[in-house]
């Protein structure tokens, strides 16, 4: 297996390699889209005859393994297959601007490991455990090391693509740590085998081993300091399928432990509430601190921090609701941490290709430098408050149809007297995060689209090419069409939750129904009256003639571009929440309040987490203390070194004598 599957990646590599420089997203395209193909034929003969097995064998290190498509594995491998397919449609446009920059080389290594990287996300979700699992795990980890350090030459690039990979090894050892002591007592490093393990030890200490790992990846607090500092770091379809989808392998590491739980009630609780208190950190720690970023792609990294708390919150609240012996609350929690792990991926691939067009024209990810880029590139502007809309969770769209099912869970909860006090600190934390998300996504368009050009480069920006644009397309039908039928939508979520949960998905189907029913007609209610109101504006205004000017500003006579909200006043009261979580990095010194007649300043800060300094800067210290005692042992003198090379040689002989080697 493993034989043939390198035999395929060599071929690959070399036809990547070999091909001239602008037919190489082409064959790179060809390659994902003919994987994407044999992933969704696989989905659908999953959910057709439950489980396919794709190849079985052994290995010397943790014994027999396989590569199994089930029917949790085929719901991620259909969120891989069209986010794949759209990320490199999306690249070709993006990297044109880099031709002249970098070496046809350069572009090849860029292309081979965004094939690795979906192949690999794909052999992560399909592997059944041990050595191919970690084995996928870490080709996915080098994979997205390389795509991030496509701009290498720049030195904050290289600081965070070398943050990511120490973190990512962190977690990667506690992965390996947890499957070495499930080999050790089942005799199996298989998934299957952790449902054996909970029955024969005490089973919070390898959970809560393997949900570090995971978590690491999946970005949960305080495991999340990667996110933003890798996202902005990245190329913008990088940053689309990392966040989109690459951080939900640890959310479907998490998901397949609590499916190896049955039904052992205690040990389901306390993994809820785990699962469920870490989602409420993460979510509005993500959140706060995205409201009060100042750069495009940091504001959408740590939103992706607050949507992995929202998915964390669903799936606590189904495991508490099944230890309380409510499916129903199960299912509703169950069934919206999934479909909001779909919707996620969509709506976030299609903000970070809409922040990679603005990159493209502006230079820039600052908020500041921009404004009144509606104008410039409407099509992008009228995509991203598509994608702005869905992912602050307001209908018609995709988001609010997912987290409405959780909201549901909880409420039940309350109502039928299951947990209720978790039940009620899911719907406050839920209730916070959704009203700083307004916050957050109506400063980020407000500031980039809307009111007036702050520097040149917006009168020079035009829309990007119709490749890209499409792309984009993608992932809004689907958005659309989960918001417009979600009756339908839920019907394969509600299949994956009882492969889950082991309850019968016709509760979540025949309770969600007519809920579900009431919400597709109120939408295509909105989305008629909208139409409407348009048609009638359009009608009124198509005999009068249409004058612009600028808007009232209370009598002031002499308005400027720089009389407009910026990033920074806008999330201002923001910042009595976040001050004690937050440091600060300012350049300039802002306006006084006693300044009647202000003079010229220049302003600028940056927000960033002080969890960053305490789990995410560590181990460069350790690094640099480790390098001066190094730089000790460098004295110059041939004697010195000779005798460093006796002395190691002495060290060994003396270990091989004990035994130890």
């Amino acid at each position: 297996m493993y034989l043939y599957t390198l035999l395929a990646a060599l071929v690959v590599i070399v036809a990547i390699f070999l091909t001239p420089l602008r037919y190489k997203v082409w064959v790179a395209t060809a390659t994902i889209a003919a994987t994407a193909i044999a992933a969704l034929t696989l989905v659908v003969k999953a959910f057709a005859d439950g489980t396919v097995t794709i190849a079985s064998f052994s290995t010397s290190m943790f014994g027999a393994e396989s590569f199994v498509v089930d029917k949790l594995s085929s719901l991620f491998l259909l969120i891989i297959s069209i986010a794949a397919i759209a990320t490199v449609l999306y690249s070709r446009g993006y990297v044109a601007g880099y031709m002249q920059r970098f070496s046809p080389a350069h572009f090849s290594l860029h292309y081979t490991a965004l094939v690795l990287l979906v192949v690999s996300m794909m052999l992560v979700v399909m592997s059944s455990g041990g050595f191919s699992f970690l084995f996928s795990w870490e080709l996915m980890t080098i994979a997205s090391f390389i795509l991030i350090l496509f701009e290498a030459d720049r030195l904050t690039t290289r600081r965070a693509a070398l943050n990511y990979l120490v973190m990512m090894h962190i977690g990667f050892m506690f992965l390996v740590v947890g499957f070495v002591l499930l080999y050790n007592v089942t005799g199996s490093a298989n998934f299957a085998a952790i449902q054996d393990y909970f029955k024969m030890q005490a089973p919070l200490p390898l959970f809560v081993i393997l949900f570090i790992g995971f978590g690491m990846k999946a970005g949960i607090f305080p495991m999340h300091i990667w996110l933003p500092e890798a996202h902005p770091a990245a190329p913008s379809h990088v940053s689309a399928i990392m966040s989109g989808v690459m951080i939900k392998t640890g959310v479907y590491g998490i998901m397949r432990l609590m499916q190896a739980i049955d039904n052992n009630t205690e040990l389901l609780y306390d993994v809820g509430l785990i699962v469920l208190l870490s989602g409420i950190v993460t979510g509005l720690w993500g959140v706060i601190f995205a409201a009060m970023q100042n750069d495009v792609k940091r504001l959408l990294a740590y939103s992706s921090i607050e949507n992995i708390g929202v998915i964390l919150i669903g799936l606590g609240i189904a495991a508490v609701g099944h230890a309380a012996g409510s499916n129903l609350i199960g299912m509703c929690g169950l069934c919206g941490a999934l479909l909001h792990t779909v919707n996620h991926s969509l709506f976030k691939s299609m903000l970070f290709f809409s922040a990679g067009n603005i990159y493209s024209m502006m230079h820039t990810t600052t908020m500041n430098q921009m404004g009144g880029l509606a104008k410039h590139m409407p099509v992008t502007a009228i995509l991203m408050l598509f994608a702005t809309v869905a992912i602050c969770a307001l209908p018609p769209l995709n988001g609010f149809v997912s987290e409405l099912l959780i909201y549901i869970g909880m409420f039940n909860g309350v109502s039928d007297g299951h947990e209720v006090l978790y039940s009620i600190a899911g719907i406050i934390a839920l209730s916070l995060i959704g009203g700083i998300v307004v916050i957050a996504f109506t400063k980020l368009y407000g500031v980039v689209f809307l009111g007036s050009p702050r520097s040149h480069h917006v009168a020079e920006s035009t829309e990007v090419d119709n490749l890209r644009i499409a792309a984009m397309a993608i992932p809004a039908v689907l958005i659309l069409f989960i918001g417009m039928f979600p009756q339908y939508a839920i019907r394969p979520i509600a299949i994956v939750a009882e492969a889950i949960s082991g309850a019968d998905n016709s509760i979540a189907v025949n309770h969600f129904a007519p809920t579900l029913q009431s919400v597709s007609a109120v939408a295509w209610v909105l989305v008629a009256m909208v139409l409407l109101l348009f048609v009638l504006k359009h009608k009124l205004q198509s005999n009068r003639k249409i004058e612009y000017g600028p808007t009232w500003g209370c009598g002031f006579t002499a308005p400027n571009i720089r009389m407009q909200y910026t990033g920074e006043s806008f999330s201002e009261g923001l910042e009595s929440i976040g001050k004690p979580l937050m440091k600060n990095a300012v350049d300039g010194r802002a306006v006084d309040k006693s300044e009647i007649f202000p003079s010229p300043h220049n302003y600028r800060i940056e927000h960033k987490d002080k969890v960053d300094s305490l789990f995410g800067m560590w181990w460069v210290k350790m690094m640099h203390r480790i390098n001066n005692w190094v730089m000790r042992l460098r004295t110059g003198r041939v004697n010195n070194y000779i005798t460093f090379a006796l002395a190691f040689f002495v060290v060994v002989l003396i270990l091989t004598i004990v035994g130890i080697l």
